[in-house]
């Protein structure tokens, strides 16, 4: 007679519900993220603790916890999810390097501005490419691509970019905007001299050109002003506010962002402060190719 053991092996599939339910802390949450009914998730997370012979979930009313072998254990799944998509991202980039998704990260005051620029050309060079475009600040994109969560990261350099591969895109020369009765809109350039004892308005921290604007008019003696925006477009209606000065990124002033009522935008006299937008991936990735062509179209674009 033959002896037939049946083993509950460990599979990507329970710790890809395990992960989902540490991040929405919800049973029913976690199951619609996973597209699987709440007692399949329920069950089969039960038989990842009955097979790991540890508690992992504190199941409490209306609270969801994990035990501190469940945060370990949700640590590891997550890296062994990330491996596992990059064995299938090894797959279908040897069948074809310049098709299937492509997850790229973009800082806040970069994506709005380059993306409308450089879709269609992308969509033309690359037609089998599919973008997957998330935005984050600095540090937490970098984060994302050194963890694997993201292919790509479009981004200001130099930054600490821990390790990862970069390469220049192209410079982007900053502008002054200033209400448009301001003084210094009669001038067709201007100097960061220019710039001294004005009210400089910024954005919160976090973002990489609040510390770019800082170096560039501390040189001046810019006084910084006390509240600070969450994003470009909170800034633009602060300055036709009359607020204050800031300084914009070229992307951002051009079109129809430079057609803002109430501002009026002034280039520098050269040399230009500016800032240099790159890319970083990681060393290990398996979408080099398809990396290396959007970083080309990017490079002919927006130069």
């Amino acid at each position: 007679m033959i002896n037939v053991i049946y083993w509950c092996s460990l599979n990507l599939r329970d710790l890809q519900y395990l992960v989902a339910l540490a991040e929405a802390r919800h049973f029913g949450r976690a199951a619609r993220k996973c597209n699987v009914s709440q007692p399949t998730l329920s069950s089969q997370l039960k038989k990842l603790e009955e097979f790991l012979g540890v508690a992992l979930i504190e199941r409490q009313p209306r609270r969801i916890a994990l035990t501190a072998a469940g945060k370990t254990v949700v640590e590891r799944a997550r890296r062994m999810l990330r491996e596992a998509e990059d064995i299938r991202a090894l797959a279908r980039a040897s069948q074809d390097p310049l098709g299937g998704r492509l997850k790229i990260g973009l800082i806040p005051t970069l994506g709005p501005y380059l993306l409308p620029r450089i879709a269609p050309r992308l969509q033309r060079a690359l037609p089998k490419l599919q973008l997957i475009l998330h935005e984050h600040q600095t540090a937490p994109l970098i984060a994302r691509v050194v963890d694997g969560e993201l292919d790509l990261a479009l981004l200001a350099l130099p930054s600490d970019t821990h390790g990862l591969e970069t390469r220049s895109l192209f410079a982007e020369n900053f502008l002054v905007a200033m209400p448009h009765h301001h003084p210094l809109a009669t001038r067709r350039r201007l100097k960061v001299a220019d710039l001294a004892r004005e009210k400089l308005l910024l954005l919160e921290d976090g973002h990489c050109l609040r510390d770019q604007a800082l170096e560039v008019c501390s040189k001046a003696g810019t006084e910084e002003q006390d509240f600070s925006a969450t994003s470009l477009e909170t800034l633009r209606h602060m300055v036709a506010a009359g607020l204050g000065l800031t300084l914009l990124p070229r992307l951002a002033a051009e079109g129809p962002f430079g057609a803002a009522r109430g501002i009026a935008l002034r280039p520098f006299a050269p040399p230009s402060p500016s800032r240099l937008i790159g890319a970083a991936w990681r060393r290990s990735t398996t979408r080099g190719q398809a990396i290396a062509a959007v970083c080309s179209v990017i490079e002919r674009t927006a130069a």
